[in-house]
């Protein structure tokens, strides 16, 4: 059995850690999916979020940013009414009125993908983090990236959930040294 980041337990956790988590992530549409579901995430467990994301990506038009930005007060009432999702009116909010920032962005940077990476010199930073209790929950990066997305409009990005973003996008490379994922993340930077 592999050595792993000590907080992949469980079929979906593992999943997720061994084939998602920590890998450069270029797509549009997959960073705005992450950029929702991390701000789903505040308050809860991450794997409350693994557990409903096929209810997510059924509810929110495949995290298509134009159809959420459209979304209407009566489509966001259904996603209230929705229990495969987390039922929060202001994250629910958040998520539609993050899609119109989200497009603006992409006006103002040709991609979200272009505009996201700035924060990281478009290279992910590669940690070197021996156990759990040595990795931030916040950074410099994180914090710059918080401000600015808050600035231009972006709901549920407060800098933990940006940094939690960062590892998931592979932003950075947060996987321990001990784990079998580390170098192999490492040579995609």
């Amino acid at each position: 059995m592999p050595e792993r980041c000590p907080w992949a337990k469980g079929d979906l956790y593992l999943a997720y850690h061994d084939k998602e988590w920590g890998v450069p992530l270029h797509d549009d549409r997959a960073l705005f999916e992450l950029l929702v579901l991390e701000g789903a995430q505040a308050g809860l467990s991450w794997s409350t979020i693994l557990n409903k994301r096929e209810n997510y990506r059924r509810a929110f038009d495949g995290f298509d940013p134009r159809r959420v930005a459209r979304y209407s007060n009566a489509r966001m009432a259904r996603l209230l009414a929705d229990p495969g999702i987390v039922r929060n009116r202001l994250k629910i909010a958040g998520a539609v009125a993050s899609a119109g920032a989200f497009l603006e962005v992409v006006r103002e940077f040709g991609s979200f993908d272009a505009y996201i990476w700035r924060f990281v010199n478009g290279r992910p930073i590669q940690n070197a983090w021996k156990t759990l209790a040595e990795v931030p929950a916040r950074t410099p990066e994180s914090d710059a990236m918080s401000k600015d997305l808050a600035r231009r409009g972006f709901k549920f990005v407060g800098s933990t959930i940006c940094y939690a973003y960062m590892q998931a996008a592979g932003m950075v490379n947060d996987h321990l040294t001990t784990c079998f994922r580390y170098r192999p993340v490492a040579r995609l930077g």
